[in-house]
């Protein structure tokens, strides 16, 4: 049975999970974002399965690993054939619909060979990572001398920008994320040295108080049809430029200190090295630029959680507060010069954990209402929560659905909670580092796995670990891996990472209840696999070779 009427599936891009005063923030207040933990679960070990959007999301929206699905960076495409939200929701009797972004790449080659037109309905959720599109905005239209980044990206909206008399070929550059100066030059929020201008637009303009509207507009067009809406926000992921009056709400008193010491930086596992060789890891380390980049982040994060109360009045009003599950999330943090880092692609904490804020309107949750979970939960665990919350089994999924629904946390079971460590990986073989280290594209991935009390971080071409224990260095301050002493625990968390490297993950057209059933069966179809005489097996199965006559045919 339906647990929920709906789901709104909310999930922002690059938001830090400590950016949040229900995670602690001391300065950084997000009023509207915290009344929602109040109603539901704030879980505070919650982990992305790779630290960049695509393959991130990908995870997300398949419930599966990176491992698993094959999307392993930005514009690799997930391959047709993996089943989607939007297939288990609509199998479970819920429309599953966009609105924003997905970061997805549509297998065009894939889709060509099986002869599915982009056009058709089939062919359209197959391209679209399984949503249904109300409007999708990855919020992406940067332009360079090849021309765009994402050919699509922001279309709708920039006509949305013109329709209000914004003028120019792109306004969402020159205007959702630009300043201006007093001569009217464009000031583009590329620049990380603009971060702390106002954007050239009202407010109510911006990107984020636009894609609420959207959401609240698609909830009203649905009628009494259950549905599941990704409410996906672009920000606060770069450029990094906000509206006024965001854009002057923070300074250096409001900014949590780098987390960072020069000891990491000059013994640094070379990986970890390479990586703070990037462009914007150098920019990040300098204190003018976090500054202003600090300014506008703070700013951005302020407008998301100003638009959530927007939100969540409209939605008590509408009276769909007590029949819908609310999710908020990210797909990734933000560095923000932590550990001499700029971006996302590593795996401190920073980088890879995420809020996750889960609110079950039914009665059944009653008993965990504003409490804080400290259990180690993934990214690919909502799919399942939402599979069990629209009314279907995700047990039953188990050999496709590789996380475990959060229902009996957030019911409060007694039961014990399955997961002991998290996993996390990255394929960088698209990156300048995997040149500076030498690695062919075999070699360039990076793995984690983490308990709560320890940290791993594998790498190819023969490196050496890193080695974090996160009880006495929650920072993850001083690498371990090189330091002798440390074999046995480096050893067990290899073990636990061999286990899930050995899962069955890529054998998901037959449930494990099929399989359980299977081997308790007789064959009923005839095979008759070293069986001696007739009499030693039930005679119904064999009652297709016994009693029978037949006119002899053999030479003589």
């Amino acid at each position: 049975m339906r647990k929920v009427k709906n789901i709104l599936f909310i999930m922002f891009d690059q938001l830090r999970w400590d950016y949040l005063s229900c995670y602690g923030h001391p300065w950084l207040k997000t009023p509207h974002i915290d009344r929602l933990a109040a109603k539901g679960v704030r879980f505070d070990k919650a982990y992305i399965q790779s630290p960049l959007c695509g393959p991130s999301r990908m995870s997300t929206y398949t419930g599966r690993y990176v491992h698993s699905h094959g999307a392993s960076t930005n514009n690799v495409p997930l391959k047709v054939g993996e089943r989607t939200m939007g297939d288990h929701l609509r199998d479970a009797g819920m429309g599953c619909w966009l609105v924003g972004k997905t970061h997805m790449a549509a297998d065009a080659e894939g889709m060509r060979r099986l002869g599915l037109e982009p056009d058709s309905i089939i062919g359209a959720r197959v391209a679209e990572c399984g949503f249904d599109i109300y409007e999708r905005d990855d919020g992406m239209r940067p332009e360079g001398p090849d021309g765009f980044y994402d050919a699509g990206g922001a279309l709708r909206y920039n006509e949305y920008l013109r329709s209000r008399g914004y003028e120019g070929e792109n306004p969402w550059h020159d205007h959702a994320n630009s300043g201006i100066d007093g001569d009217g030059n464009v000031l583009s929020g590329w620049f990380l040295n603009n971060s702390d201008e106002a954007a050239n637009i009202e407010e109510q303009d911006s990107e984020t108080p636009y894609l609420t509207r959207r959401g609240m507009e698609f909830i009203q067009s649905r009628g009494d049809e259950p549905w599941c809406c990704h409410l996906s926000y672009i920000k606060p992921h770069w450029p990094y430029i906000v509206p006024a009056p965001y854009h002057a709400m923070y300074g250096p008193e409001h900014f949590l200190p780098p987390v960072r010491t020069e000891a990491e930086r000059d013994a640094a596992h070379p990986a970890y090295a390479a990586f703070m060789k990037a462009p914007v890891s150098k920019a990040f380390s300098r204190d003018d630029v976090r500054e202003k980049v600090m300014r506008a982040y703070m700013g951005l994060i302020k407008q998301c959680d100003d638009q959530m109360g927007v939100l969540f009045d409209w939605l008590e009003e509408a009276g769909r507060m007590d029949e819908t599950m609310i999710v908020i999330t990210s797909d990734h943090g933000d560095y923000l010069g932590d550990h001499w880092m700029g971006e996302k692609t590593f795996f401190h904490d920073c980088a890879i954990k995420v809020p996750m804020i889960v609110y079950d309107p039914s009665p059944e949750a009653d008993a965990t209402r504003g409490t804080a979970c400290s259990e180690l939960v993934e990214s690919i665990d909502l799919l399942p929560t939402f599979v069990d919350a629209a009314g279907g089994n995700a047990n039953a999924l188990d050999h496709v659905l590789e996380g475990h629904s959060l229902m009996p946390l957030l019911h409060g079971s007694e039961s014990p909670w399955p997961r002991r460590r998290v996993i996390c990986e990255y394929d960088f073989s698209m990156r300048p580092a995997a040149d500076l280290l030498g690695m062919d594209t075999s070699q360039a991935r990076m793995f984690m796995v983490a308990t709560k009390e320890w940290k791993l971080i594998h790498f190819g071409a023969g490196l050496r670990p890193m080695l974090f224990d996160l009880v006495s260095d929650p920072d993850e301050l001083r690498d371990l891996g090189g330091e002798p002493g440390h074999e046995e625990i480096v050893g067990e968390l290899y073990a636990i990472l061999n286990e899930w490297a050995r899962r069955p993950s890529q054998r998901t057209t037959v449930a494990n209840e099929s399989l359980l059933a299977y081997r308790k069966k007789p064959s009923t179809k005839g095979v008759m696999i070293g069986v001696v005489e007739e009499g030693d097996v039930p005679v119904e199965l064999v009652a297709r070779y016994t009693g029978l006559k037949a006119r002899d045919r053999r030479e003589k």
